[in-house]
């Protein structure tokens, strides 16, 4: 008899349910960075740039432990229009804000099962972010360390 096939650690299936995102975002015109540092100290999962200049922040959440043991996702709200958690398919969903937006992914791709509530940035925190998003990209296009921002 063969043996199961081991589950994914923690790390892969982050790295898979950020690859299915990504993949989903750019499909929608938007662009996303991994790992976006903020001022407050914090690091956004994702953070991706609409066409229109809006902002859409995804909280990538592993498993259910990972998220019960996560207090700082609302701390994300104010820095984005919208926000998502991203998820794996096998996520017991149910535990998670009903009022915040939702995609579930695997590494080849995503679906967008709850559209994040629009909360628009006010404009001197956006053009601070844009900044922020458009040295990050560009340091990170040159492969330079993330620039101290």
């Amino acid at each position: 008899m063969l043996a199961p096939f081991p589950s994914p650690g923690r790390e892969a299936v982050t790295a898979e349910v950020r690859r299915g995102t990504m993949r989903l975002l750019a499909e929608l015109a938007l662009a996303p960075l991994a790992e976006v540092p903020l001022v407050t100290g914090r690091r956004l999962d994702l953070l991706a740039l609409a066409a229109d200049g809006t902002f859409w922040a995804v909280e990538i959440k592993s498993s259910l432990a990972d998220f019960r043991a996560d207090t700082k996702w609302p701390d994300y709200l104010p820095w984005a229009d919208r926000f998502f958690f991203a998820v794996p398919p096998d996520f017991p969903i149910d535990v998670l804000p009903a009022e915040e937006g939702l995609l579930v992914a695997d590494r080849f791709e995503a679906a967008i099962l709850r559209e994040g509530p629009l909360r628009p940035l006010p404009p001197a925190r956006r053009r601070a972010l844009l900044l922020r998003f458009a040295r990050l990209a560009a340091a990170r296009a040159h492969g330079l360390e993330d620039p101290p921002l």
